[in-house]
């Protein structure tokens, strides 16, 4: 599997990876059809897509994560939003996210990041160094599944999170 920058002839199957891997997710209300894959297009579309990544092997691309600045208490920071991170349904589990992840936040902290945020599983996002601090928050969701992971030394910021618009899908 070799992990890389997306380009422009990827888009399709980043569409359709990125539906394929959030239908019919727990998390979403019963029947409701996946949005993510308009989150990343929206991001992309505004020039809101600081770092975009694919997993491929043999058959081509079978993963993806995304990356986006987030404001935090209104003002624009050195902070990005990990997600989404989607893999096609028959490689899940099986460490292609992970690599995504791994990946995607070495890539942020040698271009300079202070750090990443996402809204997720703790025990899963939890390997990674993510975890919940009270100093940064996002309005409407429980504590424990908005998670921090600081990328250097500085101090963490404090205030509410906000996520570019395409998130408002």
């Amino acid at each position: 599997m070799k992990i890389r920058f997306e380009n422009a002839a990827d888009y399709k199957a980043i569409e359709a990876i990125t539906y394929q891997a959030f239908e019919n997710h727990p998390h979403h209300e019963p029947g409701a059809k996946p949005s993510e894959h308009l989150i990343v297009n929206g991001l992309r579309n505004s020039g809101a897509l600081t770092l975009s990544l694919v997993a491929e092997n043999e058959r081509g691309i079978i993963g993806h994560i995304a990356f986006s600045p987030v404001k935090i208490a209104g003002e624009a920071s050195s902070w990005f939003g990990l997600g989404p991170v989607s893999v096609k349904p028959e490689y899940q589990g099986k460490g292609v996210g992970s690599q995504l992840i791994l990946n995607g936040l070495n890539e942020l902290a040698s271009q300079g990041a202070q750090g990443v945020v996402l809204l997720g599983e703790p025990e899963y996002y939890a390997r990674f160094g993510f975890k919940a601090e009270s100093e940064l928050t996002l309005a409407g969701v429980p504590a424990q599944y908005f998670l921090v992971k600081a990328l250097t030394s500085s101090p963490l910021p404090m205030g509410e999170v906000s996520y570019h618009q395409a998130f408002n899908v």
